[in-house]
Parts: C-alpha cells; sequence; structure tokens
C-alpha cells in the first residue's frame, strides 16, 4: 500500500479516501491554516449582515422544510439552530462503527472550511478538537433517507458540541456532559446558520463510501490471489490471461486483473505440469476471472473518482457565495454517491458469486488428482462439503441486499423533501455485503489451500507458495472431518488482518519483483 502524506490542510488540500482514512487512524496531521480561518470568517460575517438587514434567507432567519416562509427574529435565530440539532436527533438502531463516526466529522470540517457554510471558527475548533483527542460521537445507523443531507445521523453527530448526547472516550461511551467535566469545555453557543450548516451535507454516506472504498479493494486484491490458488490447486490454464487477449478488450479493471494473475502464476510447477493436459478449456469461474474481478474493479473505480469529488464539495444548504449571493439549493442530495454504492454493492458481491462457483467447482473432483470434496476419506468424511452450503447461503443473501437503495424515495418534510436518495442505506448495505464476501473468500481460501496439498511435491511460484505457508500457520490440512467453522474464523482472520496482502509484498520486497500494472496507481485507495 502506497505511503500517505503526513499533513493536511482542510479547507485547501485535496481529499481522498486514503488521506481521510490516514487521519482517522491517527497517521497525519491536520491543520486549520490562517488562510482558510479568513475565509470562513468572511462567510460567517455575510450571515451575520444577513441577519441584521432582515432580509429572509432559508434557514438563517427562516424555519425549515416546509416552515420555510415562517420568518425568525434576529434574537431567535440562536435558539432556531440548538432546536434544530436537538429536533433532527432522531436515529435509531445499533450505532456505526466509531471510525465512520469520525471520519464524518473528518469530511464535515474539510466542507465546513470552504468557506461556503457560514460557521464559526470556534466551532471548526471545537470539531477539531474531537478529532484529535478521539472523543467521538455516539451516531445511530438508521433514520437518514440521504437528501436534505444525512439530516438525523450529523444531528446526533454533533450533539457533543451543544453539551447534549454521547461519546466514545478514553474506551468508554459517556456522556457529553461527562466528557465536558473531564476536559474543562463548556457547550457551544451556535451562530445563525451554524445548526442548519452542521446537519446538512452527505458526511455520513460519503463516510460510509471511504470505507467502502477500502474494504472493496481489500476484497478485490484478495479475490485475485485466492482466485489464482485455485486456478493452480485445479490446474486450470494460464491462457485466459494473456495480455494478447485482453488487449482485444482494454477495460481497464480485465487487463490489471489478467496481468496480476498471471504474474502470481509465474514459475509454477504445478502450472507447467499442466501443459500437455488434454483438457481444452476451463468452467468461466476460473476462465472468466479478468472479465467478473475486472468488471467489479471497474465498478471500484467509478465509486472511488466519485466520492473525490464528493469529499471536496460543498454539500450543505443555503451556500454562502459571497455577500450579494446566497443560494438554496440541493447540493446535499445523496443521489451521486447512492447510485454509486448501489452500483459497488452489485460488483462486490458478485466476487462473492464467482468465489462460490470455484467453491463448488473444487469440490467436484473433476480435476485429475483431487479428490472429491477435498478429501480421500470420504463416506464416513463429509469433506468440504458443508463449507460450500455456508458460501450458498451468503452468496443468497448478498443477493437480496444488491436491490439498489436508490430505485426507492418516500417524500418527507410535508411534501418540501419530495424526491430523497435513500444513499445511507446504500452505504449501509454495501459494507453488509462486504462483510459476507470476506467470509466467502476466506472459505475459498481453505478450499484453495486444501486442493494445492494434493499438487505436492510439486512446487507453486514464489508468491502463492508463501500465502500457502502462511495459510498453514494457522490452519492445518484436513485428513478428517473437524468443527470446520473453527478454520472459518481463521481464514477470515486471515483477510481481515491483511495478512494474506502482506506475505504477497513480503515477496514482491525480499525478491525485488512487482505485481503492479500499467493501471495500478488508478486502482490504489491513496
Amino acid at each position: 500500500m502506497a505511503s500517505t502524506p503526513t499533513g493536511f490542510h482542510f479547507g485547501e488540500d485535496w481529499l481522498t479516501a486514503g488521506k481521510a482514512l490516514a487521519m482517522s487512524q491517527g497517521k497525519m496531521t491536520m491543520l486549520l491554516t490562517d488562510s482558510t480561518r479568513k475565509k470562513v470568517a468572511a462567510s460567517w460575517k455575510v450571515v451575520q449582515n444577513i441577519v441584521d438587514k432582515g432580509h429572509p434567507v432559508y434557514g438563517i432567519n427562516t424555519g425549515f422544510g416546509p416552515l420555510c416562509t415562517t420568518k425568525i427574529s434576529a434574537s431567535e435565530t440562536r435558539v432556531l439552530q440548538t432546536n434544530i440539532l436537538k429536533s433532527h436527533s432522531v436515529g435509531v438502531g445499533d450505532p456505526i462503527d466509531s471510525q465512520i463516526s469520525k471520519l464524518m466529522l473528518i469530511l464535515k470540517l474539510h466542507a465546513l472550511a470552504k468557506g461556503y457554510s457560514g460557521i464559526a471558527e470556534a466551532t471548526l475548533d471545537r470539531i477539531l478538537w474531537h478529532i484529535e483527542n478521539d472523543a467521538i460521537p455516539i451516531v445511530p445507523s438508521q433514520g437518514s433517507v440521504g437528501a436534505s443531507g444525512d439530516l438525523a445521523p450529523l444531528s446526533h453527530l454533533f450533539l457533543p458540541l451543544i453539551g447534549e448526547g454521547s461519546v466514545e472516550y478514553d474506551g468508554k461511551t459517556i456522556k457529553t456532559a461527562e466528557l465536558l467535566q473531564k476536559t474543562g469545555l463548556t457547550p457551544l453557543a451556535l451562530g445563525p446558520k451554524e445548526g442548519l450548516a452542521l446537519i446538512n451535507g452527505t458526511q455520513f454516506i460519503a463516510a460510509h463510501a471511504v470505507k467502502v472504498v477500502e474494504k472493496m479493494h481489500h476484497c478485490l486484491e484478495h479475490a485475485d490471489i485466492i482466485g489464482a490458488m485455485m486456478i493452480e490447486g485445479l490446474q486450470g490454464s494460464v491462457k485466459p490471461f494473456y495480455n494478447e487477449l485482453h488487449a482485444l478488450r482494454p477495460f481497464k479493471g480485465n487487463v490489471h486483473v489478467a496481468k496480476r494473475v498471471k504474474r502470481l502464476l509465474k514459475g509454477s510447477e504445478i502450472m507447467e505440469d499442466h501443459i500437455d493436459c488434454e483438457r481444452v478449456q476451463d468452467p468461466y469461474s476460473l476462465r472468466c476471472i479478468p472479465q467478473v474481478h475486472g468488471a467489479s474493479r471497474n465498478a471500484w473505480l467509478h465509486l472511488k473518482e466519485l466520492l473525490e469529488i464528493e469529499l471536496n464539495a460543498v454539500t450543505d444548504n443555503p451556500v454562502i457565495i459571497n455577500n450579494e449571493l446566497t443560494i438554496s439549493g440541493g447540493n446535499f442530495h445523496g443521489q451521486p454517491l447512492a447510485m454509486a454504492l448501489d452500483y459497488a454493492c452489485l460488483a462486490i458481491s458478485e466476487i462473492g458469486n464467482i468465489s462460490d462457483r470455484r467453491i463448488y467447482l473444487a469440490l467436484e473432483g473433476n480435476s485429475p488428482g483431487v479428490p472429491k470434496l477435498l478429501m480421500n476419506a470420504t463416506g464416513i468424511n463429509s469433506g468440504y462439503m458443508i463449507l460450500q452450503y455456508t458460501t450458498a447461503a451468503l452468496a443468497s443473501e448478498n443477493k437480496g441486499l444488491c436491490f439498489p437503495a436508490s430505485a426507492d424515495s418516500i417524500p418527507t418534510s410535508l411534501g418540501q423533501e419530495d424526491h430523497v436518495s435513500m444513499g445511507s442505506i446504500s452505504g449501509r448495505k454495501a459494507m453488509q455485503v462486504i462483510g459476507n464476501v470476506e467470509k466467502i473468500l476466506a472459505i475459498e481460501l481453505l478450499t484453495a489451500a486444501q486442493a494445492f496439498e494434493f499438487r505436492k511435491p510439486l512446487k507453486s511460484g514464489i508468491f502463492l507458495e508463501e500465502v500457502h505457508k502462511e495459510v498453514r500457520k494457522h490452519v492445518h490440512f484436513a485428513e478428517e472431518d473437524r468443527i470446520f467453522a473453527d478454520d472459518i474464523e481463521k481464514g477470515i482472520d486471515l483477510i481481515k488482518n491483511l495478512t494474506i496482502l502482506r506475505a504477497v509484498t513480503t515477496v514482491c520486497e525480499k525478491e525485488q519483483i512487482s505485481l503492479k500494472t500499467k493501471h495500478s496507481a488508478e486502482f490504489e485507495v491513496y
């Protein structure tokens, strides 16, 4: 994985998924520069002028949603901003992962620091304090419809600014009042427009998209390696991975995957032993790895490109352009990411589908030397038969989760918000599918490693030989039935902890060889 820069200037630097993740992990310093502070102060002053003049501007001196025609007096504008945080905190369900909450803070701070939101410097400083001190707000997972922004989750995210809500701090969940007592901080008094600026935006959707980009990337990297192991274990053909074929249909993802898999198989005695066999061609789950994995790579790349635009956008409402122009528009609408996340959800589900098919293929016993159900003494033993039941169940569950959330819209706010994106659901579903695919890939890893054993004493190439050794450190070859759930859990850990990816990277560094292709830079998270 590429190294990341050491510092980030909010409101000025170009934010990527990789940089956001680095900040959330404490690997990158963060700063609000003097030039950013000047822009923010200027935008804040415009809002004060609007209040002083009394000219009606949505959300500054009017009510919200269907109450946009209700005029709010200058003396009540501050109460309005506090009330909006309280009234919109209607989230339900389990809290989201604290890293996603922290990403929401990071993404929101970057958007507000661009100077189009009328936020106060003190508010930005307090958000930065929460990030730097890992005082991460507790945010329920359900309640956003993904237009007018992620209103409910963002409201919960910023309740601590006014002394309300709860946070995770020092490994414990505590009330904000206790946090303030521990740290000596006091609640903020939000100014005109600030409450609306805080909760209007797509940071819940975008934070999920950042994690989807990261975790889907890991799944795609694993899928190529494990797919190569299965090709070798079943002695498939390497010809479908030749550049001469993919030059005739040069989708970036296809070309990238084909070259990676071909290099992973290089130097394999097992593959050399297959050269003169009579088999003409392999089933699709082996032969079409570049086309299927590659299509999912292309979908990942599309999400990554759209996400970077969103990460560097201003998505609240209204937007303060200058003293003369304030626009109440729709930059908060989550549709651009909602549709891309639904596409990514389908794309990663397909990785699970084809992985399940390869597992089934390995059990059939049609590859010379590899016994049915991957065990010699079957009958009294069921072998690896039932592991595929689990992958079938997970793949089927994923198919149900692939229904696009963005295809639905239920009007809200008494019809003022009559088309919404449901992008928050798109993001949450994509994460569920990725979790299932990690489990499917773990089972394929175990299955491929078992098939691998029947090729001995022939050796693999240097990459897959190292991967196989790593697997065998944790999961032993199965000569008879055992509680395979234990093996599966170990396999899942190997996937989630990136142990397999590190094994391949170690070989690259040790042998001074590379798996990079001409498209590798595009297919990096950073």
